[in-house]
């Protein structure tokens, strides 16, 4: 295989990981905060959290455009920090993984904390644990099963995310060109066996993605 094969591929996988980092960490934060309190309008917050889930990726995209282009206050922040838009870029596709991969993680976190149960945290506070220590030494460990369930169906996500990536990073080979906007390009340039092959490699992928999360859970 060469190495314009295993790019898109590595591209991938390297954008998926960094977006994980990113989603594990909002998502327990949030996940936590979201299992604890009570507010007017709460559902509202939540829903808006899972709406990635939802929207097709065409509408993610064109949103991050919105937020993220040269005629919006984020958009030329950026520009003026970094000295060139986010838009086309590979932190763009990072960006647009990190959206449709957070619900996953979010929903996952939030199912794990409100398993808990409350009067473990109780006893520990009583021992004198600390919000913090708390979080990551009760909650946490607690919460493993579906915080690891939530990582690994967020890597999968992140991994195969197409459309939101393809509008707002593009597909510039070696850049922004992950693995499934390589299959799209192969397809239409009607190179059947290279998209194949991109094709069984994620095949392969998700199915381990898969059954790791299954074997979690059993």
């Amino acid at each position: 295989m060469t190495q314009a094969f295993w790019q898109p591929i590595q591209l991938s996988v390297e954008i998926a990981l960094i977006s994980c980092v990113i989603v594990l960490v909002l998502g327990l934060i949030l996940g936590r905060v979201m299992s604890n309190v009570t507010f007017r309008g709460k559902a509202i917050v939540e829903t808006i959290f899972l709406l990635p889930l939802v929207l097709p990726p065409t509408v993610i995209g064109f949103l991050l455009i919105v937020v993220f282009g040269k005629n919006s206050p984020v958009g030329q922040m950026i520009e003026w920090i970094f000295h060139q838009p986010i838009i086309f870029t590979w932190w763009a596709a990072v960006i647009a993984s990190t959206v449709v991969a957070f619900p996953l993680m979010y929903q996952s976190a939030k199912t794990g904390f409100s398993s808990i149960d409350v009067d473990i945290e109780n006893a520990a506070r009583v021992d004198g644990a600390s919000d913090l220590k708390l979080f990551l030494f009760v909650s946490v460990p607690l919460a493993l099963k579906s915080i690891i369930s939530g990582v690994v169906l967020s890597f999968a996500r992140a991994l195969g995310e197409f459309g939101a990536t393809l509008m707002f990073a593009g597909n510039i080979p070696g850049k922004t060109q992950t693995t499934s906007t390589a299959i799209y390009i192969a397809l239409d340039s009607g190179n059947m066996q290279l998209a194949w092959l991109w094709v069984a490699c994620m095949i392969v992928i998700s199915f381990i993605m898969l059954i790791c999360v299954h074997l979690i859970k059993s």
